[in-house]
């Protein structure tokens, strides 16, 4: 009978220890070779090595062995590992949100005395971190037009150290000139980060089109049911790899190899929602073009979205989030009648998940526009999309109602 191998968590000297003892450090029972189309959750911050001399304090796992859980557990670099390969990336690494990765990708590149670039219509936070905690660092991070291609060039200094684009970009939805802008700032050896939540990782192929950086808020389409936050870090080289992880060990990123369980279960379906939110989001993007309150429809895929040309150049899709401007005869308490009479639309931050969300923007800040409040942001979920217009109707009716 074949004897059943040494497990590291059993301890290595007399099994003659009193109860309590064994209670602490169990001798291990359940065989081993249990198989599962399930990716096994690995729990722990303590590393145990056969020996002192195996001791190590490393970052780079993959590479070197298990060290600390505060680097990954299996769970968290099988996700990794994943994203990675979906990206086409040289590594990923896994953070605590997308804001976590948006913080990783600025200290990876920018020092004190950095200038960095971010469009006017990048992810609040985002610009928030280059208002306040950047800035007390001494990094300037200046916004730019997001509609300005290869026009990025005259914005570049000498001590630019990072370009941001996000296309299309949060809420207003303009989707850059990616491609422009990566040859603007590799002329000046500028690395140029994406925030890629909106494709996914996936409907736009941020290495093919020359990003140094890729991050995503896994929270969103990844995650895919709003119940977890993770980001992700992907670079295309060794070099910024090191680098990055340099800053990821100093910063103790640590996430949960649970919700990393979560967002590898949302991978296996993420295919089949992306299919289903682009038909069903097109769909109800196209009747709300008809409706006359609104003016105008921001979604990449339709002609009235700023930088159209540049989606259907890029992009292999679109995905679930777009917005709405309504008419300048529409006041700001009848958009907020509007939000409040939707049913299935729920009302709340983030977008990405089953659930069709709705939140309006009565103070969006736009260099050189005023939306006067009338600007709403829709998530499409995997409700029926018949019941979804439905609901828009109804309560486009209710707004007009209000005086």
């Amino acid at each position: 009978m074949a004897t059943r191998p040494e497990d590291p968590r059993e301890p290595k000297k007399s099994r003659t220890n009193r109860w309590q003892t064994k209670l602490v450090q169990p001798t291990v029972h359940a065989p081993g070779d249990f198989k599962s189309l399930a990716t096994p959750v690995h729990r722990g911050s303590t590393v145990l090595f056969d020996r002192q001399a195996d001791v190590i304090d490393d970052w780079r796992q993959t590479e070197h062995g298990y060290s600390y859980g505060l680097y990954g557990t299996p769970t968290v670099l099988e996700l990794g590992a994943r994203i990675a390969e979906m990206e086409g990336a040289f590594h990923t690494f896994i953070v605590p949100g997308g804001q976590a990765a948006i913080a990783l990708t600025y200290l990876t590149f920018c020092r004190s005395g950095s200038h960095a670039l971010v469009p006017i219509s990048g992810y609040g936070p985002n610009r928030e971190m280059g208002e306040g905690l950047l800035k007390g660092l001494g990094i300037e991070v200046e916004a730019y037009d997001p509609l300005v291609g290869s026009g990025v060039a005259a914005l570049i200094r000498p001590n630019t150290a990072l370009i941001w684009t996000e296309s299309p970009g949060s809420v207003t939805m303009e989707v850059q000139d990616v491609p422009a802008i990566v040859a603007a700032a590799h002329a000046r050896g500028v690395p140029v980060a994406l925030d890629n939540t909106y494709a996914a990782g996936v409907l736009f192929d941020a290495f093919a089109h020359g990003v140094d950086v890729s991050i995503q808020a896994l929270t969103k389409y990844v995650g895919g049911h709003s119940d977890l936050l993770l980001g992700s870090m992907s670079v295309n080289c060794k070099e910024t790899y090191e680098s990055a992880g340099a800053v990821y060990k100093q910063l103790g990123m640590a996430v949960s190899p649970d919700d990393c369980s979560l967002a590898l279960r949302g991978l296996q379906t993420l295919g089949v929602r992306l299919a289903h939110l682009e038909s069903a989001t097109l769909e109800i993007a196209r009747w709300l073009q008809h409706q006359p309150p609104v003016e105008s429809v921001f979604h990449p895929a339709l002609l009235s979205c700023p930088g159209h040309v540049h989606w259907q150049r890029d992009f292999t899709g679109s995905s679930g989030v777009f917005s709405i401007l309504f008419a300048p005869r529409i006041a700001c308490a009848q958009v907020a009648a509007f939000v409040d009479a939707l049913e299935l639309f729920r009302i709340g931050f983030s977008w990405g998940g089953v659930t069709s969300l709705v939140l309006a923007y009565p103070t969006l800040d736009r260099a050189g526009k005023d939306y006067g409040g009338r600007l709403v942001r829709l998530n499409i979920g995997l409700e029926e999309t018949a019941d979804l217009i439905a609901d828009l109707d109804r309560a486009i009716r209710v707004m007009q109602e209000e005086s």
